[in-house]
């Protein structure tokens, strides 16, 4: 009777690790979802931006022109957006 109390335990406490483990990827896969939904909302508002105000500067023809000012907007936004985040991790691991 001893073994198999043992046993229940050691199951209960696998079946606990298996729900936290599932809970923490969910969570990951919801948050990779949303991030992907936010990126694609901004590439639409920097495409839009593109075609109102640099496509005109440019001219009808400057197709290359506006997907390189386009392609350098996000490489420069999202550097200064990792920078920045990289930076209140690390701040918050000092406080830790």
């Amino acid at each position: 009777m001893v073994k198999q109390t043992k046993k229940e335990h050691r199951i209960t406490r696998e079946v606990k690790r298996l729900r936290k483990e599932f809970a923490e990827r969910l969570l990951k896969l919801v948050t990779s979802g949303f991030g992907l939904v936010a990126a694609l909302a901004w590439n639409e508002l920097i495409k839009e931006f593109i075609n109102i105000y640099i496509q005109p500067f440019f001219g009808k023809e400057s197709g290359f022109v506006s997907l390189f000012i386009y392609a350098l907007f996000v490489t420069f936004l999202a550097v200064l957006i990792t920078y920045q985040l990289s930076k209140i991790v690390k701040s918050g691991d000092k406080e830790d």
